[in-house]
């Protein structure tokens, strides 16, 4: 039997493939990303993050179980105070500050994406906001993988492969820990999804959906060299 998670990815394939096939994705793959355009994505990121725990709070303030609520209190914490020192430390490999991450500013597919998971997390239904945080966990875990397959075929074929550039972010994404991690949000998906109305799943797949377009869109916003256009 089908589970719901994997239900919502069979919904939002299109979206997840275009990801896979965006160029961003494939120049972290082999290297060939041009470094501006992935700092512009760092600097971004690190803004993202900072809303994303926000958004992992109010998860962990509305689960109904108490497991439910240390585990994404711990992911909270973790993204603060562990996810967001790291990504402070890679930034400054690529010649980012600490006061250029702090002094950034959103941009417009950035502030759209965090203003819909804070929107979803406070105003939204608990199942929504499950679902919400589904794509960029579970999105990232799987480019990981394919990209750190990808490379291994490269490497093994060709001694000269430029993909190393980039390796830290790929192991980071296609490590078992993050693996560990998406699959305890599907779990939670489906254990939500089991119990909740065919009106609530229509919402969860929406607020799927709405999420993996944004992730697109996020990969989109950097290869664009995105501004506010006024």
């Amino acid at each position: 039997m089908t589970s719901f998670s994997d239900h919502l990815h069979s919904l939002a394939e299109p979206i997840w493939r275009a990801q896979h096939e965006h160029p961003f994705v494939r120049g972290i793959g082999d290297g060939t990303l041009d470094v501006e355009t992935f700092k512009l994505w760092l600097r971004q990121d690190y803004l993202f993050l900072i809303d994303y725990a926000r958004v992992l709070s109010h998860a962990s303030t509305r689960a109904p179980d108490l497991d439910t609520t240390r585990r994404f209190g711990d992911l909270a914490h973790e993204t603060l105070n562990v996810e967001m020192d790291l990504h402070r430390s890679y930034a400054a490999e690529f010649g980012i500050t600490s006061e250029e991450l702090e002094s950034e500013t959103k941009l417009p597919t950035t502030q759209a994406y965090t203003d819909f998971l804070v929107r979803t997390a406070t105003a939204g239904e608990y199942h929504e906001l499950i679902a919400a945080l589904l794509p960029c966990i579970w999105g990232y875990c799987e480019i990981g993988q394919r990209l750190a397959e990808n490379r291994r075929l490269h490497d093994d074929a060709r001694p000269d492969f430029i993909g190393a550039r980039y390796a830290k972010w790929i192991e980071m994404y296609s490590s078992s820990e993050f693996a560990d991690l998406a699959d305890w949000c599907r779990t939670l998906t489906d254990r939500i999804a089991a119990d909740a109305s065919d009106a609530s799943r229509t919402q969860m797949e929406h607020a799927f959906i709405t999420c993996s377009r944004y992730e697109w869109l996020f990969w989109q916003m950097a290869w664009t060299n995105e501004s506010w256009p006024v």
